[in-house]
């Protein structure tokens, strides 16, 4: 949830695009233009006068909490340093998968064997990436976007392809929910556009789902692992023997 300041913040510029002036609010809530104006400048109206300016441009407090959300400026990537300072510490990259999959502070310390200041360091550290934003008791907000995404061919796809990749494929996939398919063919210019538009979907429905899964107990919820690869590509020993 958003702070006040940042509540303060989108209401003027909700008042901005309304055409509602300070005097126009001091004058319906019995106030002078002067103190309205100290309000919106120091930002440290309570909640309660917040909510009374709300109504004034027809808006519910509840209503402006989640456009200060939206508005909330969300990173799509981290930079390469960034990538290296996860991978060096396994703790750290721990905290930050659990945080990306929206654990609590409590929830990650019920679950792994880390005290709770080291936990709060870790997530310090995220938060100055810019991952996270903390709130009152520890609480933690993402600030991931839909499509984030690690650096192409940096730290953290080398760490997957050099230890999960095999990790991950180390399985017989006969299990209920284990799926593993393998194709090889030749397609058209036209087909391989179709291809690549069905699997950018389904990246995306992939996300859609984690983000609307957010607000599901973290009991009810499991680990899994999509693998999406597709690339022009003919098996080496095949194409050995062309002319």
């Amino acid at each position: 949830m958003a702070n006040r300041k940042d509540l303060i913040e989108v209401m003027k510029n909700t008042l901005r695009s309304s055409g509602l002036t300070y005097a126009d609010i001091g004058r319906q809530l019995k106030l002078s233009e002067i103190s309205i104006k100290r309000g919106f400048a120091q930002r440290n109206f309570k909640l309660d006068r917040l909510e009374d300016i709300c109504k004034l441009v027809d808006l519910e407090l509840g209503d402006l909490m989640r456009l200060a959300d939206e508005q909330e400026t969300k990173i799509s990537s981290l930079t390469i340093e960034q990538e290296e300072e996860l991978i060096a510490d396994t703790k750290f990259l721990l905290v930050a998968i659990c945080v990306q999959n929206t654990w609590q502070l409590d929830e990650i310390l019920a679950a792994y064997n880390l005290t709770e200041p080291e936990c709060i360091r870790y997530l310090i550290r995220l938060e100055s990436h810019g991952l996270i934003r903390l709130l009152p008791n520890n609480k933690v907000k993402r600030l991931l976007s839909q499509d984030f995404h690690w650096y192409i061919d940096g730290p953290i796809e080398n760490f997957f392809k050099k230890q999960v990749q095999d990790e991950f494929f180390d399985a017989s996939f006969s299990k209920r929910r284990e799926i593993k398919q393998y194709f090889i063919g030749m397609l058209s210019s036209h087909s391989i556009s179709v291809l690549e538009k069905e699997l950018s979907t389904l990246q995306k429905t992939f996300s859609e789902l984690q983000e609307a899964d957010s607000k599901v107990a973290t009991k009810l919820r499991r680990n899994v692992g999509l693998f999406i690869a597709f690339r022009p590509w003919e098996l080496s020993t095949l194409s050995g023997f062309k002319r």
